[in-house]
């Protein structure tokens, strides 16, 4: 297949990265030039408008920030440009809300794909695929999604996807954040790192998707893709689809209020940078 990959973040050049390795022809594009330099090495060809590189394919696929990042290429451009009947995936963590609207707006032709698991694991082939959208969709895109991995959970509809994707979302941000604060509680009574790391690293109690996150979150790393302004973002979305259900999520909106804390010291840090709000002085106080 042909596929164009919009969005060139961590997660679009991890899942063109996989769609090459699998045999397809892939082009991508993304609004800031100079990202996708290893995928043209690779063999992808490069182009410079949304609608180059929508021209002629069999899929375009987008892997983009937020809300707003989706809706200005999708409504855009790309609406305009896709040859009609030709699907258009989203795998970005969006609104069920957009989700619903982008299924209106292309139709039968959409498909949510939101990912369980990191850019490692989307070039291992071992992440998750939430594929929500048509049955008949689905069955027509299983060459693209058997490249990305065997591991696909269907939904009728996109926002079904989506909220599964947040459901996943908010437990990993939320575990790190405990995980930030067990840790204060460690030192605090005087326990050092070494025991700390004795104590818990292995412990049942740590989620395995937290626990890969063990160390950074110890150090309080700024490495990584996920970033705090991501986990904010996405705690944000898991207190909208319960308060559209009538539902009070209290401790996601202090999970939201810790991320976005810890954006305003470095947006473009992994989420186990959240820990550094409670170290030299932090401000855990004010939870």
């Amino acid at each position: 297949m042909h596929i164009a990959v919009l969005g060139m973040g961590r997660m679009g050049r991890a899942v063109a990265g996989r769609l090459l390795d699998g045999g397809h022809r892939v082009t991508v594009w993304n609004r800031t030039e100079g990202k996708a330099a290893e995928l043209i090495s690779a063999g992808a060809t490069e182009a410079g408008t949304v609608a180059a590189a929508v021209s002629g394919v069999d899929a375009a696929l987008t892997a983009l920030a937020d809300d707003a990042a989706v809706t200005s290429v999708a409504f855009g451009e790309l609406q305009t440009s896709l040859d009609s009947g030709t699907p258009y995936i989203d795998c970005s963590t969006v609104s069920p809300a957009l989700g619903a609207a982008l299924a209106d707006g292309f139709g039968d032709r959409f498909l949510a794909l939101p990912i369980v698991g990191g850019p490692g694991t989307v070039t291992a082939g071992k992440a998750t695929l939430l594929a929500g959208g048509p049955a008949q969709l689905r069955e027509r895109l299983a060459p693209l999604l058997g490249t990305l991995s065997e591991r696909v959970r269907h939904y009728d509809s996109a926002a079904h996807a989506l909220t599964a994707k947040v459901t996943t979302n908010f437990l990993l941000i939320s575990g790190v954040a405990a995980l930030a604060e067990a840790f204060t509680v460690g030192r605090s009574g005087g326990l050092g790192d070494d025991q700390l790391r004795e104590l818990l690293a292995d412990a049942p109690v740590v989620a395995p998707a937290v626990a890969n996150r063990f160390d950074a979150v110890l150090t309080a790393s700024p490495d990584g893709w996920w970033t705090t302004v991501l986990g904010a973002k996405d705690a944000g979305l898991a207190v909208d689809i319960a308060a559209e259900a009538g539902a009070h999520l209290p401790l996601a909106e202090i999970v939201r209020t810790r991320y976005e804390d810890a954006a305003r010291t470095n947006p473009g840090a992994d989420i186990a940078a959240i820990a550094a709000l409670y170290r030299d002085g932090g401000d855990s106080a004010q939870v």
